[in-house]
């Protein structure tokens, strides 16, 4: 995994700055529309493998697989593709991937049935097949029915433990909760069965209970139970959940004609816009490269459009905006929407949501063009290789943006966090930087582990601190190699 291209390694070596393939400032180069084209590309021709499954990492290959939620991210963008587009060449690829989706899930974690099932949902609603059909209730079921009394467990029984029985850190998350919610609606849409709809709403309370935040209307992933008391992880805001839980609020509503559901899914919605973002409010992604963020752009764009709201629009088009200056010359696009085109490989967890994105601001606004979509062309790179250890890490500079480079899974593959500040404040999702996190279990040097925007240049510091310790993000680690600098 540490091979790369000469010219890259070259540029690497001099000290140049990240490349952009973008258009030059003001906005005068490539559409939406366009851009959307070439994002399809990239997902057909470099992420998937031709014979239904997908490479986890590119250009570079770490594995191939069709399980899970790397894979089911490219799913769900290529499904979003479809759905805005109606592009029956999407028919045959789908049908690919329902044949090699799996048919059993006995003795897995809770989680990975739940993305699966709704991957498959996916594929009927563009292929009509009844056998991607059985493959989504049988993933449901198997939690749903199956395997609860294996999850359903200990001091707050209404939401899942990730592994059965709890595991090794009695885990419960909302990745399992509100995927299950999402699935369940999805299998009330297609069979319109009202069990489906019930189980949805009984998971939606139980979620709500559990995982809501009590200062902010979003949802934090983690609780652990230890059989006598339920606690949360504070402030790890996925945009996977809160973009299912947007998205679960917004369709109980139509379902059920209670609007509570409603007014929560947009309470959430405007949170996440209101402080999930960098300084120019483009949604900045802290989590680790476990979450996925296609969830939310997907719920977003449906109360944009279906919703009629325009604040949703403005988040969307924002992002995109952004994003047009992460994108690699093959076309794949980093986590950072507001960061630098990345130079390591491209895992799954990290190119679909600029390529959901992409096609999105495609049919929100086809004729128009990105902002500064070459904004870190020519960026100085300052090397500073730095630790954290007895006393944090400080990085102070003048800018208006700021990339943070190491290595992603550094010690892999999970243990080793840090909190994070910006000008002396914890950033409001607390995550931080989850640097030894690798969903592909490789390392991958040179990745970017944090980025920043301001509107204007200004003198700022970011100070990286020892983490707490706990079950699921492990002890404290942070090392960087240096940093870029838009001035």
């Amino acid at each position: 995994m540490r091979c790369r291209a000469l010219t890259l390694a070259l540029c690497l070596l001099c000290g140049c700055a990240p490349g952009s393939a973008g258009p030059a400032p003001g906005g005068h180069g490539p559409t939406y529309a366009q851009l959307a084209r070439r994002a399809l590309v990239t997902l057909e021709r470099d992420y998937y493998d031709g014979a239904g499954a997908w490479h986890m990492c590119v250009p570079v290959r770490c594995y191939t697989t069709n399980e899970d939620w790397g894979a089911d991210s490219l799913t769900y963008t290529l499904y979003l593709h479809w759905l805005l587009t109606g592009d029956r060449q999407v028919v045959p690829l789908m049908n690919a991937l329902t044949a090699t989706a799996p048919a059993s899930h006995a003795g897995g974690w809770s989680d990975v049935p739940m993305w699966d099932s709704i991957a498959a949902a996916r594929e009927y609603q563009v292929t009509g097949s009844y056998r991607a059909l059985g493959k989504a209730i049988l993933a449901f079921r198997y939690v749903a029915d199956t395997a609860r009394r294996q999850f359903a467990l200990g001091a707050c029984p209404g939401i899942f433990y990730q592994q059965p029985g709890g595991g090794y850190n009695k885990l419960k998350t909302l990745e399992t909760g509100s995927n299950y919610i999402k699935a369940a609606l999805l299998l009330y849409q297609l069979t319109k069965s009202r069990v489906y709809l019930a189980e949805a709403q009984a998971q939606y309370r139980a979620v709500r209970a559990d995982f809501l935040s009590a200062t902010v209307p979003l949802y934090t992933v983690y609780v652990f139970d230890t059989g006598s008391v339920c606690r949360q992880v504070p402030a790890r805001y996925f945009g996977s959940v809160n973009g299912n839980m947007i998205w679960a609020g917004y369709f109980l509503a139509r379902a059920t004609g209670n609007r509570a559901y409603l007014s929560e899914a947009l309470a959430t919605a405007h949170a996440v816009a209101g402080h999930l973002g960098d300084a120019t409010g483009v949604y900045a992604d802290l989590q680790a490269e476990n979450d996925i963020t296609e969830p939310l752009i997907e719920a977003m764009y449906d109360l944009a459009t279906l919703g009629h709201q325009a604040f949703a629009r403005r988040w969307l088009l924002d992002a995109a905006s952004a994003a047009a200056s992460d994108v690699t010359a093959n076309g794949s696009y980093g986590r950072f929407f507001d960061g630098p085109p990345p130079q390591a490989p491209v895992t799954a967890w990290q190119v679909h949501g600029g390529l959901a994105l992409a096609q999105v601001a495609a049919a929100l606004d086809p004729g128009g063009r990105p902002a500064g979509s070459r904004f870190w062309a020519g960026a100085p790179f300052v090397a500073d290789a730095a630790a954290l250890g007895a006393r944090p890490v400080r990085v102070t500079f003048t800018g208006r943006a700021v990339a943070i480079i190491g290595t992603l899974g550094e010690q892999c593959c999970e243990s080793g966090h840090a909190r994070l500040f910006i000008d002396g404040h914890l950033t409001f999702d607390q995550t931080g930087i989850w640097q030894n996190k690798s969903s592909s279990g490789v390392s991958l040097p040179r990745s970017v582990l944090f980025a920043w925007r301001w509107p204007r240049p200004g003198r700022h510091t970011i100070e990286i601190s020892p983490g707490y310790d706990n079950g699921k993000e492990g002890t404290s680690f942070f090392h960087m190699t240096g940093y870029y600098v838009v001035r």
